[in-house]
């Protein structure tokens, strides 16, 4: 996959960048890493300029970040509540579950949004949350856009820094990618023995 992202990269310079950036942000397992940090080498040796690939690149994340919002809205909040309603007791959701997710998410999804942006993975699809609360655009764009500004001025300034070197900091953030999926699985099962905990005390009541 890196050798079809750099080559399409050089094909097509800064409408590479943003259309891969899009992508990555509706499709994940593309790595913005390789993206971003060849597109700062290519500063080095092609007509591009560091500020043309910091702008590219985040309208290619914005997009793609408005498009999640898009599908998380039109799934709805209220198609989310009639799949409680309706298979709640399969997966021992309730309703009263989905009211204080949401009420969290209403009250501290801005930051949510913003921190998210420098989380693999999660930096994509927290943009479908957004969507589903209605987050008002405005402020959904403002947190976005900075977050996804300050992750790709750092990734696309090392990548310009270390020239030919770029592979090192890709190294390095696979290595940063993988802590983070390691810390996200961990919080992962200590919430599902948390909930599976709660649901034998109900039980027991």
């Amino acid at each position: 996959m890196e050798q079809w992202i750099t080559h399409f990269m050089e094909q097509f310079g800064y409408w590479g960048i943003a259309f891969l950036i899009f992508l990555e942000n509706i499709f994940p397992p593309i790595p913005s890493e390789i993206i971003l940090t060849f597109g700062g080498f290519m500063t080095t040796h092609s007509n591009l300029s560091f500020i043309g690939v910091t702008l590219t690149s985040t309208v290619g994340s914005i997009v793609g970040a408005i498009s999640l919002y898009g599908i998380g809205a039109w799934i709805g909040e209220r198609n989310l509540y009639k799949i409680v309603d309706r298979y709640g007791k399969i997966i021992r959701v309730k309703r009263s579950d989905l009211d204080k997710t949401l009420h969290w998410f209403e009250r501290y999804g801005y930051w949510t949004i913003f921190f998210c942006r420098f989380v693999p993975l999660l930096r994509s699809l927290i943009s479908i949350p957004a969507g589903l609360t209605r987050m008002n655009m405005p402020l959904f764009l403002l947190f976005t856009t900075i977050g996804t500004l300050i992750w790709n001025i750092v990734l696309i300034y090392l990548g310009q820094t270390v020239g030919s070197n770029w592979h090192v900091i890709v190294h390095y953030m696979d290595i940063y990618s993988k802590m983070i999926y390691i810390v996200l699985i961990i919080l992962v099962i200590f919430i599902i023995w948390k909930w599976l905990k709660r649901q034998r005390k109900h039980k027991q009541n």
